[in-house]
């Protein structure tokens, strides 16, 4: 497995002609870095003007290894070689190194490069970037990739304190400013001989050195990279490896993500979520992005107005902050008829609630971080349960607060610094029994479980909250307009059809289903129709790999058994294998290649009654073991399966004839509603008379 690195933009607050000073007294040897033993210039070459000069050298560093595995490979250190190229003229350092020893095994290149900074031309930007792929070392491949990247990311901080270090010696040497470069007076018999712009001569380069090499192109400035200095202030401490992770998933959240790109907070909370695993991480932000498209989240805080009865009953409310500058939410849970209140306002509206709880807890971590001038990414949560008992048992109630657990626990991971639980009764084991595996070990740390009056006096509270935000009723300083909650009544309890509404309003929020499609195992569904030209809808996003859909019509029902018209399986292949295609069944819809992050709508008017089939299997070019074209990295990291396989989130509805006569405009201009990794809508009819497919790319 490659490992990459990625850092953030680095910023030293002096010219790019002082760096370049201290830089260069780095060679041929630097105390300072203990590792580097030393250099020696293999090449070395300069523009006819001086703009331009090309170093190659030879650079030895020690092995950092153990003893066993210095005796294995029979080396005390290796080579690298380092190819500078300087312009002066656009103040630009390109620096590009690869190793030299056992190159035939392991591959490291490193690319850096110095540029003046885009608002300030007395500043200097410093970025870096490499790569370590270990192909095979004497069965030490494991060991020796987690050596060399703790060894790598040890030597990222001490580099730059020693272009802080000798550009301290250069100013306390009374030089603290140097002279940009500036062309050489031109004479006269130059002036006749001055070569035209093409021509190579104009050039002097080392003839052993090969041609020079064009530099990449420097730091864009368009806003989109990240700098060390607001990592730090913003976003708090983080280790090379941790900014590296969070620069490169914002990086390819920018290359393959077509909606609105989250905040930097938001990013690396599903990286520690997942120990900053790369993969994991991203997988978990995917699903987590297309849930939020999908229930219009971004827009909640100013969609969403709860209900009188949830603002008169739901006694939970923010209340300043703790002691470390967190918004402080306080629910006195214990005195909250969580029953009455599923059974007024419903299950959804208490879900919609408890959301927006969540997205102004995120708002309010950004205000507290400006007014406090510190990183603040999470709050804290005081629970009261004074007056919990068997009432908040209800089945039907602890069955909402798990799935309520599970929506926050997947699209708002570490947003929870400290739960402080207060005046927990003899009752609450029973409820921590049912709720904690839902709970991930993570977030069960920052539980502190007070009984009784512990949480009063030295280890309580105190230590967490200042005594004038300590609230009234728990003995502190503080009024607090939290309401008190109390027994709902029943005379304002739903009525049987507002409750079958919201069930009916539930299950449309339940609507895409998310399916895995394996190599070999295409994933169908069944859908029985009973008339002529009743219509066939479908909308589906392909989340990761390359997919090809197909609709088939049988005579016959699937093997797994009967279904009512409409009705789709949980997954699975249905086709029998002994079906011969064309006399057992038979393309209606020619197949449609989909490619990764695309969005799909599409309608069939059916001609025959019987059984149709709606079938997505994985693409596979001619010769290719993989589910799609090689990428940067996979939209989604396969986590549960031991093979390649693609993953979708689809949905599809049988419409009668009489409702879909008069309305194929409507379905030819619709869009996905769910999909965020689509941009703009262009279609693709089929060559059937009696159908349309839309594909947003």
């Amino acid at each position: 497995m490659v490992q990459k690195y990625q850092s953030p933009v680095r910023v030293y607050k002096y010219p790019f002609e002082l760096v370049m000073a201290a830089y260069e007294k780095r060679f041929p040897t630097c105390p300072q870095i203990p590792v580097f033993l030393g250099s020696e210039v293999l090449r070395e070459s300069r523009s006819a003007d001086g703009a331009v000069h090309v170093v190659e050298r030879s650079c030895r560093l020690r092995v950092d290894a153990p003893r066993l595995l210095r005796k294995v490979a029979g080396v005390e250190h290796v080579v690298f070689v380092q190819k500078n190229v300087l312009n002066w003229r656009e103040r630009t350092l390109r620096i590009e190194a690869r190793n030299e020893t056992f190159a035939s095994r392991v591959a490291v290149k490193e690319s850096c490069s110095y540029t003046v900074h885009p608002e300030n031309e007395d500043w200097t930007c410093f970025e870096q970037s490499a790569s370590l792929d270990i192909r095979s070392f004497f069965g030490f491949e494991s060991t020796l990739e987690r050596i060399a990247m703790k060894q790598y990311t040890a030597n990222i901080k001490r580099g730059k304190e020693v272009i802080e270090h000798y550009l301290q010696e250069l100013i306390s040497q009374g030089i603290s400013h140097l002279p940009r470069w500036s062309p050489p007076p031109a004479r006269e018999e130059d002036i006749r001989s001055q070569p035209g712009p093409e021509d190579p001569s104009s050039l002097e380069v080392d003839v052993t050195s090969g041609t020079l090499d064009v530099a990449p192109e420097g730091p864009s400035k368009d806003g989109h990279k990240l700098d060390a200095d607001y990592i730090e202030r913003c976003l708090g401490h983080l280790t090379p490896m941790q900014e590296s992770c969070l620069i490169q998933l914002r990086h390819w959240l920018q290359e393959t993500h077509k909606g609105k790109i989250p905040k930097d907070q938001h990013i690396l909370r599903f990286l520690r979520a997942r120990d900053f695993h790369l993969d994991k991480a991203r997988e978990m932000l995917c699903q987590s992005l297309s849930w939020r498209k999908q229930h219009q989240v971004d827009l909640l805080l100013q969609t969403w107005q709860p209900p009188p009865l949830l603002q008169e009953f739901y006694a939970g409310g923010w209340h300043y902050q703790d002691i470390e500058g967190r918004p402080l939410y306080i629910l006195r849970l214990g005195q909250m008829d969580t029953k009455g209140l599923m059974k007024a306002v419903g299950e959804e509206a208490l879900l919609q609630h408890v959301l927006s709880v969540n997205e102004e807890g995120q708002k309010r971590c950004e205000g507290n971080t400006k007014q406090f001038g510190r990183p603040i990414s999470s709050w804290t949560c005081l629970l009261d349960l004074e007056g919990l008992s068997m009432r908040h048992l209800w089945r039907p109630g602890v069955r909402a607060l798990l799935r309520m657990i599970e929506v926050v626990e997947d699209n708002y991971p570490e947003t929870l610094g400290r739960l402080l639980i207060v005046r927990a009764p003899r009752v609450f084991p029973v409820l921590w029994t049912l709720i904690s595996p839902f709970i991930s070990e993570n977030t069960r740390r920052k539980f502190l479980i007070y009984g009784g009056s512990d949480y009063q006096g030295p280890g309580g509270l105190v230590d967490y909250l200042d005594r004038d935000v300590i609230p009234d009723f728990l003995g502190g300083d503080s009024v607090c307009d939290v309401p008190e909650g109390g027994l709902v009544p029943k005379s304002l309890y739903m009525t049987a059809e507002e409750q079958e509404q919201a069930d009916q309003l539930r299950q449309w929020s339940e609507t895409y289903h998310s399916a895995s499609v394996l190599r070999g195992s295409p994933h169908e569904v069944a859908v029985e129709i009973l008339e002529e030209e009743s219509v066939i809808t479908w909308d589906f996003d392909i989340l990761r790999g390359d997919v090809v859909f197909s609709l088939y019509h049988a005579r016959q029902l699937p093997s797994s058994g009967a279904r009512e018209p409409g009705a789709r399986p949980s997954s699975g292949q249905l086709v029998d294998k002994s079906w011969v295609l064309g006399t057992d069944y038979s393309h209606v819809e020619a197949p449609l290649m989909c490619r990764e992050g695309e969005s799909i709508q599409g309608s069939h008017v059916t001609r025959w009654p019987g059984i149709y089939l709606l079938q997505w299997q994985m693409h596979s070019p001619p010769g290719s073991v993989a589910c799609s074209a090689p990428r940067v990295d996979d939209v989604l990291a396969a986590l549960h399966s031991p093979g390649p396989k693609c993953k979708l989130l689809y949905y599809c509805e049988v419409l009668a004839s009489e409702d879909f006569r008069g309305s194929m405009s409507s379905l030819e201009s619709c869009t996905s509603g769910f999909s965020q990794l689509s941009a703009a809508t262009s279609s693709s009819t089929s060559g059937q008379s009696h159908s349309s497919s839309l594909a947003s790319r």
